[in-house]
């Protein structure tokens, strides 16, 4: 199961391409909502959540765990300990973590991107911590993928999709959305 996390504040794009991509790829995702079922864009969108913090199961069923950006929501998930958790089950178990906007910022503040490439949205750079900073608008390394903002949602998502099925499929809805 690929978790993705919803706090008060997330950036509605780049939370939902993720979802709609990787659903489009037949990849099972679910978003946990902190807190609440009903989370609250920082567009002030309401988005209903399959799951909240206290419904989901155990770690090993985790093929990946997706944090988008957006204020405050990037500050909400990184103060939630199931989110934190989640995080660093993940590092443990060189399962992939994908984050995107100011979300890189928690990676590397957990320390999880020194000597790794990474993005982020600009002005975040200061907090990932001991990473080659690239600034391009999607970048993979090992088992962590970051994207710059909203504008790369797609591709940030396709590069998930690339990850855990395939650069084909991933190219195959590439061209199917009209990307490019």
């Amino acid at each position: 199961m690929v978790y993705l996390f919803l706090a008060d504040g997330f950036e509605t794009v780049e939370a939902l391409a993720c979802v709609d991509i990787l659903r489009r790829a037949k990849i099972e995702i679910a978003t946990v909502g902190i807190e609440n079922k009903t989370v609250i864009s920082s567009q002030n969108i309401k988005v209903e959540c399959d799951k909240t913090e206290n419904e989901i199961g155990v770690l090993d069923d985790v093929v990946a765990v997706i944090l988008p950006g957006g204020m405050p929501g990037t500050l909400n998930l990184e103060k939630n300990s199931t989110v934190q958790e989640f995080i660093d089950f993940a590092a443990e178990n060189d399962i992939l973590i994908a984050a995107i906007c100011a979300a890189p910022s928690i990676l590397g503040k957990k320390g999880l991107l020194k000597g790794k490439k990474a993005t982020c949205y600009p002005g975040f750079e200061e907090y990932l911590i001991g990473a080659d900073y690239t600034g391009k608008s999607v970048e993979k390394d090992g088992n962590i993928i970051t994207g710059k903002g909203m504008g790369v949602a797609n591709n940030f998502a396709l590069e998930i999709v690339s990850s855990i099925k395939g650069k084909s499929l991933a190219d195959e809805i590439k061209a199917s959305i009209q990307s490019e």
